[in-house]
């Protein structure tokens, strides 16, 4: 089956069980929206869509390929985030990308990276280290990688953390695009999408005790 496939997965966590049997398929042109309370295993499944972690049982496969074979594609082809910012607190905005795009294999201009950080909002802050930054500031840079990195599946786990109104509206209008030009995504949030977003499906989660 072609997209990003969890089949029959169960997920335990000191020794309870998040969830079991769990079956999910993404695909291009989808926005998934992930829902859940506190500890249903939101960040679980999708570091076990990413292959960071491995189930209990049950599979994940890309276009009919385990995530975690190296010949699937499916790191070219992803771009994961997690609720965490992942930067280097000591280096600027602008040193913290131009290495993140060389892990990733980004061929990225530092015109390219500035011309970013213009649009997320952070001109004229890019040489400030990442500790004097606020955490919306911070939650920006983050996500700067949406605009880097051209992966058509993304996974990202709470992105809209400590974003103002228009941080917010950023993001939904960078949701649209990408899923208008084929793209997918899965995210979680504590917050409802909106309509800004465009349109998506919701997977509920429910916390088990």
């Amino acid at each position: 089956m072609t997209g990003l496939v969890a089949n029959a997965l169960t997920c335990i966590k000191r020794d309870r069980i998040l969830f079991e049997n769990l079956q999910l398929t993404l695909r291009q042109g989808e926005l998934l929206y992930l829902r859940g309370p506190n500890g249903a295993g939101k960040t679980s499944l999708l570091r076990l869509l990413t292959g960071l972690s491995l189930p209990e049982s049950g599979d994940v496969t890309f276009n009919g390929i385990s995530v975690r074979a190296p010949h699937s594609g499916f790191c070219e082809a992803s771009l994961y985030l997690g609720h965490k910012s992942g930067l280097s607190s000591a280096l600027n905005a602008l040193d913290n990308l131009t290495y993140w795009c060389a892990q990733h294999k980004a061929s990225v201009s530092t015109h390219t990276i500035y011309e970013v950080l213009e649009r997320v909002g952070l001109i004229g802050l890019e040489d400030i280290p990442i500790r004097m930054l606020s955490a919306g500031q911070q939650r920006r840079v983050a996500l700067s990688r949406l605009w880097l990195k051209p992966a058509e599946f993304w996974l990202l786990d709470e992105p809209f953390t400590a974003l103002d109104v228009d941080g917010v509206a950023m993001l939904e209008d960078k949701f649209y695009e990408h899923i208008r030009d084929g793209g997918a995504i899965i995210t979680t949030s504590h917050q409802p999408l909106s309509a800004r977003a465009g349109e998506h499906k919701i997977f509920d989660l429910e916390y088990r005790f």
